[in-house]
């Protein structure tokens, strides 16, 4: 049974829908269960300003999206990459201590949810992808 929790969260669509506007863009498809994303990050004065998406996915993917397109509006390039590999690696040590600003992940990402990690980390990946090229 899903947690009404996520379900709130994947229910916040105000950043679905791409705007062919971006500074940066991506799109992944999970290999495991066949999940796709594809976003857009727009940035005003080296910070990320919005982060635009549409998925094909689960509630555990949408959830994800929807909290990580809040929580990294106003970090610069730099952050939101060194935060996300953080964000990973702990996730892979299964240590769910999170950093101030991503602590409402806590809701989505517990040990309950490990069997999803792969849906979790989709947008993750989608970001650093975007942010690398």
């Amino acid at each position: 049974m899903i947690d009404n929790e996520i379900i709130k969260i994947a229910l916040n669509t105000k950043n679905v829908g791409l705007t062919n506007s971006y500074t940066y863009k991506s799109s992944l498809k999970n290999s495991i269960c066949g999940d796709k994303i594809k976003l857009e990050l727009i940035f005003k004065q080296s910070k990320i300003y919005l982060m635009k998406y549409e998925t094909e996915a689960c509630i555990y993917c949408e959830a994800s999206a929807s909290l990580l397109a809040n929580k990294i509006k106003n970090l610069t390039k730099e952050n939101a990459i060194k935060n996300l590999c953080l964000l990973k690696k702990m996730l892979k040590t299964k240590k769910y201590i999170f950093p101030a600003k991503f602590k409402e992940f806590g809701k989505l990402i517990n040990k309950k949810n490990y069997n999803r990690i792969n849906c979790i980390n989709l947008p993750f990946d989608a970001v650093l992808k975007a942010l690398r090229k």
